[in-house]
C-alpha cells in the first residue's frame, strides 16, 4: 500500500475509536475500510482486532481513572464473553462479511428501535455498588455475544450494551466501561487464534491502531462529561447511519 493509505487508516481510526468508547459501531467503519484498501475480508477481520486491543487498553484505564469501571468487581462477564469468543473465531478462519453485513443491518434496525421507544431503559440510574452476582442466563447470553465478537466485531458492542442496560440494569456510562473491558478481554484470545492463523496484517493493524487509542480517549473523556443523555444521542445517530448503509445496499 501507498504511504498515504495508512496516515488514511490512523484518521479512521481516530473516528472508530471515537465511536467504540462513546457508543459502538466503530469497526463498521474500519474494517469496511481495510476491505476497500485491498485486504480479503478474514485477513481485515483479524486485523481490526489490533486497534480493538489496543484502544480498549486505552478506554479501560481511562474509565477506571475516572472511577467509572472497578476491575474487581465489574470482571465477572468477561469470562463467558471469553469461552464464546474462543469458538468464534475458530469458526471466522473463512468469514463470508458480506451475507453476515446484511444480517447485521436488520439487527441494527431492530435495536435502533429498541432505543428509540424505550429511551427510560437506556437512561435509568441503578444502584450499583448493591448489583449482585450474574444469573446463568446473564453468563449465557454474554457467551453467545463472546461467541459473535469472536467470528466478527461488527456491532458486537450493541449487543454487549443491550446486554449490560437491558439485561442487567447497568446505566449506559458504566455499561461503556465494562464493554469495553469484556471486548479486550475476549480480543486476546481472538487475536492469539488469527495470529496463529497468519491473518494479520501488522503494519495495517498497528496504523489503525494509533487513531483507535486516540479516539478512545477522547470518547470516554466525553462520554463521563456527558452522561447516559450523551451516549444514547450517539448510539442514535450511528445506528441510523449504520442501518440506512446497509438496509439501501441491496
Amino acid at each position: 500500500m501507498e504511504w498515504y493509505f495508512y496516515l488514511a487508516l490512523v484518521g479512521v481510526g481516530l473516528v472508530a475509536g471515537f465511536v467504540n468508547a462513546a457508543a459502538a459501531g466503530g469497526s463498521m467503519l474500519s474494517l469496511p475500510f481495510l476491505i476497500f484498501l485491498g485486504l480479503p475480508a478474514n485477513v481485515a477481520n483479524a486485523t481490526n482486532r489490533i486497534a480493538i486491543l489496543l484502544q480498549n487498553i486505552v478506554g479501560v484505564n481511562a474509565f477506571r481513572q475516572e472511577k467509572i469501571f472497578d476491575v474487581k468487581k465489574d470482571y465477572r462477564l468477561t469470562i463467558p464473553a471469553i469461552f464464546g469468543a474462543v469458538i468464534g473465531a475458530m469458526w471466522a478462519v473463512d468469514i463470508d462479511a458480506r451475507t453476515l453485513e446484511k444480517i447485521i443491518g436488520f439487527i441494527m434496525f431492530f435495536m435502533l428501535l429498541v432505543i428509540l421507544f424505550k429511551p427510560d431503559a437506556w437512561l435509568k440510574k441503578q444502584a450499583i455498588k448493591t448489583r449482585s452476582a450474574p444469573s446463568f442466563w446473564q453468563y449465557l447470553i454474554f457467551f453467545f455475544i463472546g461467541l459473535y465478537g469472536g467470528f466478527i466485531q461488527l456491532g458486537v458492542g450493541f449487543f454487549l450494551l443491550a446486554g449490560l442496560v437491558l439485561g442487567c440494569g447497568y446505566d449506559l456510562v458504566k455499561a461503556n466501561a465494562i464493554k469495553l473491558f469484556v471486548i479486550l478481554g475476549y480480543t486476546f484470545f481472538a487475536l492469539a487464534i488469527f495470529i496463529y492463523n497468519d491473518q494479520v496484517d501488522w503494519l495495517s493493524g498497528l496504523s489503525l491502531a494509533s487513531g483507535n487509542m486516540l479516539g478512545a480517549w477522547l470518547g470516554v473523556k466525553l462520554t463521563v462529561k456527558g452522561g447516559a443523555r450523551f451516549v444514547r444521542y450517539v448510539l442514535i445517530v450511528v445506528l441510523v447511519l449504520i442501518s440506512a448503509k446497509m438496509l439501501l445496499s441491496f
